[in-house]
């Protein structure tokens, strides 16, 4: 069986920034948007961009992502020849181990991938919100005759640092990579996106096996330069979200809220698929005051929500007063609740007369790189007991009770983590 491009999308990723949120979740697999989960933008990019065979490299708590993923009727990728298929690592006659780098997982999986003699392999990474077409960029891998071509995007140059760079000649020849340079000579940022020739893949991936914790940017781009190969840079030019920080996965929820958003998760032409589940219209009820939202099918609000997205089957009391938060799916809030600035995710049961988001803010106890931006966060399966206060850069995780909360009160900056709940 041949085809002519195969795409591997790695989304073993724990995605620690992401606090609570990843907890029990890959973060691939964690909400977006109201209906969809991380993994379905890169997914859509696929069949929007004509691959349909896909290997999906998980490890990190899969359970949600293999269930969302199923046999990939959403994204029209149930194929008998290809599809996509979910890839673990798994136990070899010789030396097993879990995948220590991104160029490690897919070495692990040559045979998949030897399959289907592709001619070229398409490197993704699960976590990342954007539309792209990967034809585009692979016409532009064949007119270069490249070995190797990277998806690079123009960043502010006070930036640049933070990414790996791409230097590159006038005709999009790489030249030099500098990783998170403190003085940077280009601003063009690799977006983790690559095309290979396989050829070149299988030489560099062989020649690197035991390289401890392979990986693309640090590894095997540095290898196939070395060895005299043509790299280019493919630059790309619109929508493209990080969603690795609780800042940055919160900002690209809101912005889907403008009025004209600049990512359109509804354009006919270039659709964003998901697994759909089979419920009711939403409720919203004659007392509810709704404006600037996004709201899930089978959510019934009472009270008012402003400037917020919210998942679906979310139950939103009387009296509540929800603004610029984002509420997952199967979440119920009681009567008199104000949510500030908050993320509450899946299947979490939230008391009456509570406030989530209030006072100043404080740098977080636990990790105040991660529990920033004035956002409270609530992991999965919580539960949050009535008349108590949560302040802002806090975490909570488990289900509370109300002696978690001396004086009914979580200060800013503070961390719960109780026991964990049952699946509602």
């Amino acid at each position: 069986m041949k085809k002519e491009m195969i795409a591997m999308l790695l989304a073993g990723g724990q995605g620690s920034r992401l606090g609570v949120l990843t907890e029990k979740v890959a973060k691939p697999a964690v909400a977006f948007g109201g209906k969809y989960r991380i993994i379905d933008f890169p997914l859509s990019n696929c069949i929007n961009s004509g691959i349909d065979t896909v290997g999906v490299l998980t490890q990190y708590q899969p359970l949600r992502l293999n269930t969302h993923i199923g046999i990939g009727i959403p994204w029209d990728l149930d194929r008998n020849e290809g599809g996509v298929t979910v890839l673990p690592p798994y136990e070899k006659s010789e030396n097993s181990e879990w995948y220590t780098g991104t160029a490690n997982a897919i070495y692990q999986n040559m045979e998949f991938m030897q399959e289907y003699h592709p001619d070229y392999v398409l490197i993704l990474s699960g976590d990342h919100i954007y539309k792209m077409d990967y034809e585009v960029m692979l016409d532009f891998h064949k007119a270069n005759k490249a070995d190797v071509t990277i998806a690079c995007m123009p960043v502010p140059m006070e930036e640049a640092r933070r990414f790996g760079i791409m230097v590159a000649d006038d005709t999009g020849r790489i030249t030099e990579f500098q990783e998170k340079p403190e003085h940077p000579s280009s601003n063009l940022a690799s977006m983790g996106i690559y095309i290979f020739s396989w050829k070149a893949l299988k030489e560099a991936l062989i020649a690197l096996k035991d390289q401890n914790g392979c990986d693309f940017g640090k590894h095997v781009l540095p290898y196939c330069k070395e060895k005299g190969q043509r790299l280019f840079a493919y630059e790309y030019n619109g929508y493209w979200k990080d969603v690795g920080t609780l800042g940055s996965y919160w900002e690209a929820n809101m912005e889907l809220i403008d009025i004209i958003p600049e990512f359109n998760l509804y354009e006919e032409f270039w659709r964003i698929y998901t697994k759909g589940d089979i419920i009711p219209p939403q409720y919203i009820s004659a007392d509810a005051v709704v404006d600037r939202c996004l709201i899930g099918e089978g959510s019934e609000i009472y009270g008012e929500v402003h400037n917020s997205v919210i998942g679906s089957n979310v139950i939103v009391g009387k009296g509540c007063v929800i603004r610029d938060s984002i509420i997952m799916r199967n979440t119920t809030i009681g009567d008199n609740t104000i949510v500030d600035k908050a993320i509450l995710a899946e299947d979490i049961s939230v008391g009456s007369n509570v406030h989530i988001g209030f006072g100043e803010e404080a740098p977080n106890v636990k990790k105040p790189a991660v529990y920033a931006f004035g956002l409270a966060v609530i992991g999965e399966r919580s539960v949050i007991p009535d008349n108590v206060k949560i302040g802002r850069n806090t975490a909570v995780s488990g289900v509370t009770v109300p002696e978690d909360y001396p004086d009914g009160v979580l200060p800013g900056g503070q961390v719960i983590e109780a026991e964990e709940g049952e699946t509602l």
